[in-house]
């Protein structure tokens, strides 16, 4: 890939820049501008760190989960270097040659960033097919969106939830290129405009506006408790990283005849916001009110400060260019890139049956994949374009293979895999069902309870002509999309059960629903709650609902089966809480169905209708036991008697 040079003042040498999520650093600053260039390397000092600290924590965060439950701020850590290093490109251009050439920008773009995604979604698309199943679902789109440059919005389009573990989305990672393609095609038109205002400090407060109204964007369109996607995949919401960098780029070019050295960051100020960053990686949660709502926007700014530290040289530039981190932060695109889907394929190829649920193995095994995978594509792919283009890369590798007769075995077999790759990713597409077996098996559970809630009503305006005091039934049943796939088996097993559950509830829904069905009159003695699926619980949500249900009704808990990093919790919480109450009984659904994952859906959490049956068979049992729990004493004898000995205490 062949591109735009930046003279180096120190060395007569020239190179160019990179996106941010990408392998090579770039000066920004122009001739008159160069602190924290290396005489030697001519990289910007810090920012191969900064990148390989931010695939890090991404990767991290999808293949242990546990570990970093906020590594996801690592995609805001790759906007605001990718902002500062794009601007400062198109700046220092401005003032050399007084223009800016789109045309070889958006060229430089598209050859910096397609090359190493082809193999990305080829390769992984003609896997997904040979695999089969629930991964080929919605491909066709996911690929519509990777080639428009708009993953993010189709991805909005359809629903898609970033954050959703259900669904084996095999490029759900493009989304975030997709945003930052969408600057590169959209912020030199507008930079153009503000390069026109001659006065500085104008020029920055305009870059600082588009920051500022992003990220307000960002918190006034987020939403307590629903799905943050939106808001996390939206250009117009996430862009204020980029713009963050921008800004920067903008303060620290000045222009030409004016005084060039801004005052140097000391290293513990870069340290400080390196830290800050850590700790937003642990703290953020992936749908919390302060994640989007000012945390966000936080991790830009002090990923901002990390780097004006690191530019601007000295002791912070030099640790961050540490060969480890350097090494990684070179590779950082191919890592981003290849992560995801090798932990999707991963996934499905190594289903939870075979390796006791346990999420280690495979996400060492992906790391080692996803290491090898970028390290090829840096190798083969990425230096060789990026020196002398991509058809010089071509030229190269057809050398290494003396003689005519090889090179047309070269290009032969070259060709041969290309054909059998964009096959496989063709018939991917082709074979690709409309929905999940997931979303089957939901759908009919939804179908058996609008069925039984119609029924009911029809009963109840029937008897209500007779005798207007009978009720429903014994038994309200509150839960998420895995109650909701067993409803036909529930409904089937207890006549007189009113199901009520939803995809992607959680337990802190539960004292809502609660309090509604009681003020209707429509809360029965026996309630069994399964709400354990969707993310952590806590003791105080559990004794409000016990509060709520009050002395006279009694409670069934079904736990949770699902790879997740808090079912363990859950269920430990769930147990507990059963253990020491009376009017509360466990359904261990985690126990019944962990030797029969064949009986649930390709997502191993959902199940089917043999799958549904164990599910109500459990919480039959459950009614059971709590049935055969005696009453409580009557202590009116101790009135008359009060030396008498107490009988043994129930639990």
């Amino acid at each position: 890939m062949t591109r735009s040079p930046l003279s180096f003042p120190f060395t007569g040498r020239t190179r160019s820049t990179a996106a941010a999520i990408g392998p090579v650093n770039a000066p920004v600053l122009g001739p008159n501008n160069a602190p924290g260039l290396s005489p030697r390397s001519g990289h910007l000092a810090g920012l191969d760190g900064l990148r390989a600290l931010a695939v890090i924590a991404v990767v991290l965060y999808h293949f242990f989960p546990a570990l970093l439950p906020g590594g996801f701020i690592g995609v805001d850590v790759f906007f605001v270097i990718s902002g500062f290093l794009i601007t400062g490109l198109l700046v220092s251009e401005h003032t050399r040659t007084g223009r800016i050439s789109l045309r070889r920008f958006w060229q430089r773009r598209v050859r910096r960033l397609i090359p190493p995604l082809i193999p990305v979604i080829l390769i992984g698309c003609t896997i997904a097919f040979l695999i089969d199943g629930d991964v080929l679902v919605g491909l066709g789109a996911q690929l519509f969106g990777a080639a428009t440059f708009g993953y993010n919005w189709v991805a909005i389009a359809n629903d898609a939830s970033y954050f959703s573990v259900n669904e084996p989305e095999l490029l759900r990672n493009l989304w975030s290129l997709a945003v930052e393609e969408q600057f590169y095609l959209v912020w030199p038109l507008i930079l153009l405009a503000v390069l026109l205002i001659r006065r500085p400090c104008v020029r920055l407060a305009l870059v600082t506006a588009l920051f500022v109204a992003s990220a307000l964007w960002m918190g006034v369109l987020y939403q307590p408790g629903a799905d943050p996607t939106r808001v996390y995949y939206g250009s117009d919401t996430h862009s204020f990283g980029l713009f963050a960098g921008a800004a920067l780029a903008v303060l620290l070019r000045r222009p030409s005849g004016q005084r060039n050295e801004l005052p140097r960051l000391r290293p513990w100020l870069g340290g400080a916001a390196l830290l800050a960053i850590i700790a937003f990686a642990f703290w953020l949660t992936e749908d919390g009110t302060a994640t989007y709502r000012g945390g966000l926007v936080a991790v830009s700014l002090a990923t901002a400060v990390a780097i004006w530290a690191g530019v601007r040289g000295g002791r912070f530039g030099r640790l961050l260019d540490s060969a480890p981190l350097r090494y990684l932060g070179e590779r950082s695109y191919g890592i981003y890139l290849w992560h995801w889907p090798v932990l999707v394929l991963l996934q499905l190829l190594w289903p939870p049956s075979s390796r006791s649920g346990s999420l280690l193995p495979i996400g060492m095994l992906a790391t080692v994949i996803t290491l090898v995978l970028a390290g090829l594509s840096y190798r083969w792919l990425e230096l060789p374009i990026r020196r002398v283009g991509a058809r010089g890369s071509i030229r190269r590798i057809g050398a290494l293979w003396t003689g005519p007769t090889r090179r047309r075995r070269l290009v032969a077999a070259t060709a041969a895999l290309s054909l059998l790759l964009f096959g496989g990713t063709t018939a991917a597409v082709v074979a690709a069902p409309v929905q999940t077996t997931a979303q089957l098996r939901i759908e009919r559970g939804q179908r058996a309870m609008d069925a039984a809630h119609a029924a009911a009503a029809a009963e109840a305006a029937r008897q209500f002509a007779t005798a207007p005091d009978l009720t429903d039934g014994p038994i309200t049943a509150i839960g998420d999309s895995v109650m909701l796939a067993s409803a036909p088996e529930l409904q089937a097993t207890f006549a007189g059960m009113t199901v009520d559950a939803s995809v992607s509830r959680g337990m802190y829904s539960a004292d809502d629903i609660l309090v509604a069905l009681k003020a209707a009159g429509q809360l029965h003695p026996l309630v069994v709650i399964g709400l354990g699926t969707n993310g952590p619980i806590t003791a105080s949500e559990l004794t409000e609902i016990l509060r709520i249900l009050g002395p006279d009704r009694h409670l069934v808990l079904v736990n949770a089966y699902a790879e997740r990093n808090w079912t363990d919790g859950v269920n430990t919480m769930l147990a507990d809480f059963a253990a020491g109450n009376r009017r509360v009984e466990l359904a261990n659904w985690h126990d019944t169905i962990a030797g029969r994952l064949d009986l649930l859906a390709g997502d191993h959490v959902h199940p089917g209708p043999m799958g549904g049956q164990l599910y109500a068979d459990e919480v039959g049992g459950a009614l059971d036991r709590l049935a055969a729990v005696p009453p409580l004493p009557d202590d009116s004898w101790l009135l008359s008697d009060p030396d008498a000995p107490r009988p043994a205490p129930y639990r």
